[in-house]
């Protein structure tokens, strides 16, 4: 007899995210920014009912959201740095809750029939709607910060900063890249490379985090512009957007933005080689499928493949956070 947990933990896992969804719209973990509360002090301020709220609360804390200590609750550390919205350079609730909410419902449709989220035939397509206003821009440029906040503190740790000066950011969004990195390494400069609105976010962001004085915003579009030289060139969460021709377009652009020597770095939610392991990666390509026709996610292989084609060298992959890794190649002295 084979146990259903496999399935059963799928369905709590709904539940779980529908949990945290919860807390984050009741305003929960902002109000508890003010100081530990009790059941009935959480109960009046957020307008409770008396019944479900103390399994409520709870469940945030077997989840690991909350604390409590004798009969008051308070924010677990990363509730404390990622869900209070009075720190917008590390808030990521907003980005929780567009991307846990609506989407999925669209999948059995794009599965059917191909056809992508807002009727999008290609990344071009799919920017055009996302940058049309400034509102939308800027909940994207949070969206991308969400899903590369673990994997910027990792590679600033993990990456031999110390032998390099610059760094351009391609696709920067708002910049969560290049400000942790900075952030580490006093001694780095760079620069974000993005389509024209994007800079506000960019801008804003960085001074946020304190790095303006060593950031500047280069406004421009990566297939019809080059790309800014610096050391080292990273794309992160670009290359899924783009069919495989373009993928080793934008790498070659690349390769000829940087000095002998110089690195790129790609870093993703990349799939693992055998395709059995990191179902995030996979249920991302997914979510690309629903958004960009020709997008998808991939695995370290082809990566290592695209980057040789480009003319990279001493290539390697090495896991950053999660289900998330880099790829990094050098432009060989030669």
């Amino acid at each position: 007899m084979t146990s259903p947990q496999p399935l059963t933990d799928l369905m709590w896992a709904h539940w779980k995210t529908r949990t945290l969804l919860a807390a984050i719209e009741l305003g929960l973990f902002a109000e508890l920014v003010k100081g530990p509360l009790t059941v009935p002090e959480v109960r009046d301020r957020l307008g409770l009912h008396p019944r479900p709220v103390t399994d409520f609360l709870d469940a945030l804390v077997a989840l690991g959201l909350l604390r409590r200590h004798q009969d008051r609750y308070e924010n677990a550390p990363e509730a404390a740095e990622y869900l209070d919205p009075g720190r917008p350079e590390t808030y990521l609730g907003d980005s929780f809750i567009t991307q846990c909410a609506g989407m999925g419902d669209d999948l059995t449709s794009v599965l059917r029939t191909g056809e992508a989220l807002r009727g999008a035939r290609d990344g071009r397509d799919f920017y055009a709607a996302v940058y049309h206003d400034e509102a939308s821009v800027r909940a994207f440029q949070r969206d991308m910060t969400a899903l590369s906040m673990g994997s910027a503190r990792a590679i600033a740790e993990k990456f031999p900063w110390h032998e390099h000066r610059s760094l351009v950011d391609v696709g920067c969004a708002e910049g969560a890249l290049a400000g942790r990195v900075l952030l580490r390494h006093p001694h780095l400069n760079a620069v974000g490379f993005d389509l024209p609105a994007a800079r506000a976010g960019f801008e804003s962001y960085t001074s946020q985090l304190g790095v303006a004085d060593r950031t500047r915003f280069a406004a421009g579009d990566f297939f019809e512009d080059e790309l800014p030289a610096a050391d080292v060139l990273v794309f992160g969460h670009i290359l899924h957007n783009w069919s495989e021709p373009r993928r080793i377009e934008l790498l070659r652009k690349a390769h000829a933005a940087l000095p002998p020597g110089g690195r790129v770095l790609v870093y993703e939610t990349l799939i693992d080689d055998e395709r059995r392991r990191n179902a995030v990666g996979m249920i991302l390509s997914l979510i690309m499928h629903v958004e960009v026709p020709g997008g998808s996610d991939y695995t370290g292989a082809e990566c290592e493949r695209w980057l040789r084609l480009a003319g990279f060298d001493k290539i390697h992959v090495e896991h950053l956070d999660g289900p998330e890794s880099m790829v990094v190649g050098v432009k060989s002295a030669a």
